[in-house]
């Protein structure tokens, strides 16, 4: 129980997730890494080229920074930090408690990055230099992945987890294995 909380450190350290958008006319995909903190290029100027090429058709800049950049270490924090107090003090019920709600933050952190992403890909600039629409006349979304591959016009666009969510979900594992570990371990003692 003290070393799936431990391991979600990661996130400090590792990015969470990945976007990667190849095209025939960048020979080398642009990407960028999705920390619990902060974006970051895979190669240099990455998110540079990005926000200039989503400019021409009407979606708005990658900020250098969102809400919750400051939101998610505090939590990832508290949650390590209680965590390791229930692996410490707690009774094996407790490990159970602290999954599911690791669990239910996680989801609610993967719906946001939803919203951000349908909002960043739909919400678009009516006056963009270029209009795409679509067969019935709607304005063309260009919205990446939440997980996955997707063409978006010549872009095909990779959306995948990185070594922070790999650390975070096996941490998470090993919380439910010490549940179970717990409760046979509280069996027998009982016979």
């Amino acid at each position: 129980m003290i070393i799936g909380p431990l391991l979600m450190l990661g996130l400090f350290i590792f990015p969470l997730w990945n976007i990667t958008l190849e095209a025939p006319q960048y020979p080398i995909p642009l990407g960028m890494d999705i920390h619990i903190n902060k974006f970051t290029d895979v190669h240099e100027f990455d998110m540079k080229n990005i926000n200039l090429m989503n400019h021409y058709v009407g979606m708005k800049y990658i900020p250098e920074t969102i809400p919750e950049f400051t939101i998610f270490p505090i939590v990832i924090g508290v949650m390590v930090v209680i965590g390791v107090l229930i692996g410490i003090f707690a009774n094996y019920k407790w490990f159970l408690v602290w999954f599911v709600l690791m669990s239910v933050l996680g989801i609610a952190g993967i719906y946001d990055f939803y919203l951000w992403e349908y909002d960043y890909g739909h919400n678009l600039d009516p006056k963009a230099i270029m209009n795409f629409k679509n067969p019935d006349g709607s304005p063309m979304g260009f919205q990446p992945p939440l997980f996955g591959t997707k063409h978006i016009l010549n872009f095909v666009a990779h959306s995948y987890p990185r070594m922070g969510a790999y650390l975070m979900i096996v941490g998470m594992s090993l919380t439910v294995v010490a549940f179970f570990l717990g409760k046979k371990e509280a069996r027998k003692k009982m016979n």
